[in-house]
């Protein structure tokens, strides 16, 4: 016998099939980071890379340690977070997704790193890096033609903080909150037109160099290539130096 389905519940079922429809653009980058945050490594992962045992969890942050100034309203640089946590955060700069190996042991070591990324850059490696946003890898701003922003008139400096902000969220559907200037360099300019492209801090870091590590280090990863042996090297110098990586928009 034929089922009848009133109007209001056809127009219900219509919404969901095109609702559902317009969700299957990529099953990996759909899975987003909440969900990949709750798959853990497994003791096996980590020794597959080399690594003695798992790295510590990271602690909960109920509070994030830097704001804008409130005196000026404009975002601030930051070279090294404000903590006690005895953590350390993991950044690399455009190229990174091009190892295979690297997107490999961020994937299944589940590490929660930092990508700043130059659209012209990374641009065409943007579908590996939705697989690595897939599994908590955050993707954040480094301009749209990495060029030096400081002495940039401000239209120019907003045209490319905001290009990039504009391009990544068109991508992967969120605006980053981050910004790392090519080669550190900025001003005070870079400063307005940040925070006018809704940059909540300005991000810089350091190498990970002989000294010990300190509570809150940003880290600058190392660039190709050696990339992912240079990470496992750095991952058990933080164990062994009694710290774990956290995720630095966690934080700020």
């Amino acid at each position: 016998m034929p089922v009848r389905v009133r109007g209001p519940v056809v127009g219900l079922l219509v919404a969901a099939l095109l609702s559902g429809c317009a969700q299957s653009v990529d099953p990996i980058e759909r899975l987003g980071k909440k969900a990949a945050q709750r798959v853990r490594p497994t003791e096996s992962a980590y020794r597959r890379w080399g690594l003695a045992s798992p790295l510590a969890p990271a602690p909960d942050v109920t509070v994030t340690t830097t704001a804008r100034a409130a005196d000026t309203g404009l975002p601030p640089v930051v070279t090294q977070v404000r903590t006690r946590d005895k953590v350390v955060f993991l950044t690399y700069d455009d190229g990174a997704e091009r190892d295979p190996r690297f997107a490999d042991m961020v994937r299944e070591l589940r590490l929660p790193v930092s990508m700043f990324l130059t659209d012209r850059v990374a641009g065409p490696g943007y579908g590996r890096l939705a697989r690595l946003r897939s599994v908590g890898a955050s993707l954040q701003n480094h301009t749209v033609d990495h060029a030096t922003l400081r002495g940039l008139p401000y239209a120019g400096q907003r045209a490319e903080i905001c290009g990039q902000q504009d391009k990544l969220a068109r991508r992967f559907g969120v605006r980053p909150r981050l910004l790392r200037p090519p080669y550190g360099r900025y001003d005070d300019t870079t400063l307005r037109a940040a925070a006018d492209c809704g940059v909540a801090a300005i991000v810089l870091g350091r190498t990970a160099d002989a000294h010990r590590l300190r509570p809150g280090d940003i880290l600058s990863g190392p660039g190709e290539p050696g990339l992912t042996d240079a990470t496992l090297r750095l991952l058990r110098r933080i164990q062994r130096e009694g710290f774990t990586v956290a995720r630095l928009e966690n934080y700020l």
